[in-house]
């Protein structure tokens, strides 16, 4: 019996993640100010269809995600996250502000996050390589402490 409600419960999960993405396309329809049949056009997708999805009727796929997305000017990212299709993106100030710049591409946010990603690595491996010559601020401590 413990089977049957762990499968409701996955199915309660997917239904609830249609019904997110179908409210959270329908906010973002709202905002740009595009009526429903405006963004069926924009998206190549039916009008029907697309009501469904904000409905939670329907779950679309990623190739309808990211018509939707290009349609609404959003990041396809950003619905993928919302539809449980990828996992949320760690986020961060910076992160934050190059995913909200609507005056960027997706490919131009995408490099950026790729290169801060980088360095933050790369400083990170630093750091760690030789802890017990550097402190927190990454000054070595030896140096310090002899001047002391």
């Amino acid at each position: 019996m413990g089977d049957t409600d762990g499968e409701a419960s996955a199915i309660d999960k997917v239904a609830d993640l249609g019904r997110d993405i179908g409210g959270y396309i329908k906010q973002q329809r709202d905002t740009a100010k595009i009526s429903l049949r405006q963004l069926s056009k924009l998206a190549g997708v039916s009008n029907p269809y697309l009501s469904q999805i904000e409905r939670g009727l329907r779950k679309p796929s990623a190739e309808i995600l990211q018509q939707i997305a290009k349609g609404l000017r959003i990041s396809a990212e950003a619905l993928y996250v919302r539809a449980g299709i990828l996992d949320l993106p760690v986020g961060g100030p910076v992160p934050d502000a190059v995913r909200a710049d609507t005056e960027l591409t997706e490919r131009q946010k995408q490099v950026l996050l790729d290169v801060y990603e980088s360095f933050r690595r790369e400083n990170e491996n630093t750091r760690w390589s030789t802890p017990e010559e550097s402190d927190v601020d990454g000054k070595r401590t030896a140096d310090s402490t002899s001047e002391e």
